[in-house]
């Protein structure tokens, strides 16, 4: 009898606190998406989950007792891509169209410290290129404060 592959959603919780600054961080982590022989649909879970998480959210915001109401939506989500490829796969495409309209997404090419840097930015140009192609919104960067000092614009012209 074949195992079937599931999406398994598993919650990691950590306090930091940064100068006086108090601060919940919740990573939500997906072992097992798109390992499956067949990926079809594979990205469900994780949308009925961020999906439970507004809902959620707006059921507390919407009660009588709305001081201590604790925030579990997701806010970002952090979409790792493979760099043994020419691209996006199907999966991560249809993940990314699934999820763009629920979640900011930040797609990050995983490994590239291990590739040379004319590879990184041709792989970086050519997700870039199937992202617009596909219509997939993803995070961008706000644009920097016109006060701030050259060094800074730089560093944030470099980030985006």
């Amino acid at each position: 009898e074949r195992i079937t592959q599931t999406v398994e959603i598993t919650k990691h919780v950590v306090d930091i606190e940064e100068k006086g600054v108090k601060l919940r961080l919740t990573i939500v982590d997906t072992p097992g998406f798109g390992d499956a022989v067949n990926n079809t649909e594979c990205w469900k879970p994780v949308a009925d989950y961020i999906d439970q998480q507004f809902e959620q959210y707006f059921r507390d915001e919407s009660g009588l007792n709305r001081k201590n109401i604790q925030d579990n939506r997701v806010h970002c989500c952090i979409y790792f891509i493979s760099p043994f490829g020419h691209g996006l796969r199907p999966l991560d495409v249809e993940f990314m169209r699934a999820l763009h309209q629920r979640v900011n997404i930040v797609p990050v090419l995983t490994k590239a410290d291990t590739l040379p840097p004319a590879e990184v930015e041709r792989m970086k140009n050519k997700i870039r290129e199937e992202i617009d192609h596909y219509g997939i919104r993803i995070y961008q960067f706000p644009e920097c404060d016109s006060d701030e000092d050259e060094e800074f614009k730089l560093q944030d012209q470099a980030l985006k």
